[in-house]
């Protein structure tokens, strides 16, 4: 029986398939698909002794190997792994890296005890051939938008209300900024192009005209966007919202201080609160250079007070004091020269109910 290949690479996107990424844990880490889990047909090291007998002795040799190494307890394990997620998941698909040994074996197995499970045809390397040439040619597909303000105006806050939307920083995991590390690390770059390309493919799909991104450089931290989508995104007219300093203090402090100190908390328990101002401190010294020696050393003494008053009482408003002075004299002259050089983009600006009420009527 000729087992069932799948090229239907739009439909695995757009239906969001689950997918089993047979490939050693080592080729998964370098990217993935966003639906896939990693149940390896073999381990690094049996992959690793694999690719020694084939360059030694040959093809037959090292499929002979494999079939050796993944038998008896080791493969019952891993069967057992497939086929847990099979039941959990009975649209699930397989590839390998080329869709060719790995995945054809693996199918083979299941098909023996009762699973038949098309496999992706050309495997990772086909299907995401196929992400990159999307990419590759958006021009047409969708207008873009861009929304943009001063740091701590609320823009990811509006972006995740709105329907069209295509978060850069959500997806890269990354605020965008001097202090945007997260303490999750970024992905790596293929599996945030991966990422990418089913974000934008799904929201075409929904029979979005126009996307709405906020308003980055082609560099989201460590990551980038691929050249011409990132041309095609910079054609875009910029909607800037406006927020009082107030509210825009407030917002910062919600995010780079509560939020995270929540999040460090939970991964480093007693040592979160310590972790977290380790992150803080290294987030100032990151720009140095921009403040100058004095107001470099004038923030990191208000950051330190704040919070020693912090551990003292367990009251963190103090905080805000040194915020409130990074967007006065960091963030605000910087965005506003970037603004000046781009005033004939602007075709809207206002504050939260105002933009809001503009994206509903002029972007669909």
């Amino acid at each position: 029986m000729k087992l069932p290949l799948f090229d239907d690479y739009h439909r695995l996107v757009i239906r969001k398939v689950p997918l089993i990424d047979l490939r050693a844990p080592v080729e998964f880490a370098k990217g993935a698909f966003p639906t896939a889990v990693n149940l390896p047909l073999m381990s690094d090291k049996e992959r690793e002794k694999v690719g020694i007998c084939y360059k030694q002795h040959g093809n037959e040799a090292a499929v002979k190997l494999g079939h050796k190494l993944v038998s008896g307890e080791v493969k019952a394990r891993r069967m057992e792994a497939w086929i847990d997620f099979i039941r959990a998941h009975p649209d699930t698909m397989l590839y390998c890296f080329r869709g060719g040994q790995r995945s054809g074996i693996t199918q083979q197995w299941l098909h023996e005890v009762g699973y038949t499970i098309p496999r992706i045809k050309g495997g990772y390397k086909a299907f995401r051939a196929y992400l990159l040439a999307q990419m590759e040619h958006m021009e047409g597909r969708f207008a873009p938008v861009l929304l943009g303000g001063r740091t701590g105006s609320g823009k990811t806050l509006l972006l995740q209300e709105l329907a069209n939307r295509v978060d850069l920083e959500g997806i890269a995991r990354h605020r965008g900024s001097a202090f945007g590390r997260k303490i999750s690390p970024q992905p790596t770059q293929i599996a945030f192009e991966n990422r990418l390309a089913f974000d934008l493919l799904q929201q075409i799909e929904r029979g979005f005209r126009t996307l709405i991104f906020e308003d980055e450089g082609k560099n989201i931290g460590r990551l980038y966007l691929p050249e011409k989508l990132y041309a095609h995104i910079a054609t875009g007219p910029l909607v800037i919202l406006d927020a009082p300093m107030e509210e825009r203090v407030q917002i910062t402090f919600d995010e780079y201080v509560t939020q995270a100190q929540r999040e460090y908390a939970a991964i480093y328990h007693e040592e979160g609160l310590t972790r977290w101002a380790e992150s803080i401190r290294t987030s100032i010294d990151r720009i140095k250079k921009r403040l100058g020696g004095r107001r470099h050393s004038e923030i990191h003494k208000q950051f330190d007070e704040a919070f020693r008053i912090q551990l003292a009482t367990g009251e963190a408003q103090r905080h805000k004091v040194w915020i409130e002075r990074l967007l006065r004299e960091y963030y605000d002259p910087m965005y506003d020269y970037q603004l000046s050089r781009r005033q004939k983009k602007i075709v809207f600006r206002g504050d939260r109910a105002e933009v809001s009420a503009w994206f509903e009527q002029n972007c669909s």
